[in-house]
């Protein structure tokens, strides 16, 4: 029989989607799940982005250019400039999700064998693109004890090798919620100058900010010109996840050359998804208002109610719509799994994502877990009583 190459071999499951085999059988048992383990906001698509799609005037649905329609990168650098992001449409990738633009970004500044720095725990695709591109991540571990902050600078630099060509952060965080402060990324920046590196930031929570904290883009340093690579998304900000429309931002124009051959070899983003993304620009920020309201009530809710489950910790997040929760068991896995196969309150019960998978560090994370406060306040009260009431029972 043929055999499958080690890059697939090593390639890592998705601790977000690797158990829904389990959550389709508690279907089929007629349970209720709820899920707390995929970022899928429940929030309705501005109607604006839903409408240009039902009334465009297509005839043929062709090809745009591979970097992008011009009106729709013309329009993202106008939305940037409100956020004192300053940048020209052709310093603009249009992509297939913010996936795609990482992968790219991968692919553009570091070879098979190269490394990327990256603080722990972090989104687990970073895990599989790195893969993907034979990138070795390199962990810097940040902890729940402190808020999941940025780790002091001088475990940054006890990390960089001949072979470090970047630092990625996700600002805000994906999985833990942090946001970074202006000071945490000019001390970022002053280490990617220091060492000639690229700072990779993952930006697609940039709305998501709370309690009055600001959102500060490595692309408002101007000294980073050359060295700052954002990766955006309209997937959480217009709750669009399905149109897999993302981009590539960068001042460096050896980036974007470089980045829009790979995207000529994958030939263009989706034609109508760029039409409804275009048309989401123009949302007013009453939309973002009510959907930040929203947001700080559920984090609040679910925090609170976390805080009196006994032996579980958890970390108060900023921004985005995640927070890690350690639990008081030996393998969150198992617990997750057995969640969904054996246990119920009235046939409901709740799918939740291991932690383990949002590290590469061997053997951390195994009693964490994330979890994406996406559903109403109702349900959110209903799936942490199940939580609490489930740790009373299980036994590891």
């Amino acid at each position: 029989m043929p055999l499958i190459s080690k890059k697939g071999n090593a390639m890592p499951e998705s601790p977000i989607r690797k158990l829904v085999p389990y959550a389709e059988n508690a279907y089929k048992q007629g349970k209720t799940v709820y899920h707390l383990n995929i970022g899928q906001p429940d929030i309705k698509t501005p109607q604006l982005a839903l409408d240009a799609i039902s009334v465009h005037s297509l005839t043929t649905i062709a090809y745009t250019r591979s970097e992008g329609s011009e009106a729709y990168r013309t329009k993202i650098a106008t939305y940037y400039s409100k956020h004192d992001i300053h940048v020209k449409h052709d310093d603009i990738i249009v992509t297939t999700g913010g996936s795609e633009a990482l992968l790219f970004t991968f692919g553009t500044i570091m070879d098979v064998g190269d490394e990327v720095i990256i603080p722990e725990p972090f989104y687990a695709n970073y895990n599989g693109f790195s893969v993907a591109s034979g990138v070795h991540v390199v962990p810097v571990i940040s902890k729940i004890e402190d808020n999941f902050a940025l780790p002091p600078i001088e475990e940054f630099e006890k990390l960089i090798t001949p072979k470090t060509k970047a630092i990625l952060i996700c600002n805000p965080g994906n999985p833990t919620g942090y946001i970074y402060s202006k000071e945490e990324i000019r001390k970022l920046a002053a280490i990617v100058k220091k060492h000639d590196l690229f700072l990779i930031s993952d930006e697609v929570y940039r709305e998501f900010a709370y309690d009055g904290v600001k959102h500060y883009s490595i692309l408002q340093e101007e000294s980073l010109a050359d060295n700052a690579i954002i990766i955006d998304s309209v997937s959480k900000r217009y709750s669009m996840c399905g149109a897999r429309i993302g981009c590539l931002v960068s001042k460096n124009k050896d980036v974007i050359k470089t980045a829009l051959k790979f995207a000529q070899a994958r030939l263009s983003p989706p034609t109508l998804a760029q039409i409804a993304s275009e048309a989401a620009l123009e949302t007013p920020q009453s939309y973002f208002d009510e959907v930040i309201e929203e947001y700080v009530k559920r984090r609040n809710i679910l925090i609170e109610e976390l805080q009196k489950i006994d032996g579980v910790k958890v970390a108060k997040p900023k921004g985005a719509f995640y927070c890690i929760v350690e639990l008081p068991v030996t393998n969150a896995d198992n617990f997750a799994k057995w969640l969904l196969e054996s246990f119920d309150i009235d046939g409901e019960t709740i799918m939740v994502a291991p932690a383990a998978g949002f590290y590469s560090t061997p053997g951390v994370g195994l009693n964490q877990i994330r979890i994406a406060y996406v559903l109403n306040t109702e349900s959110l009260k209903k799936a942490i009583n199940i939580l609490k009431e489930a740790l009373k029972v299980y036994k590891d």
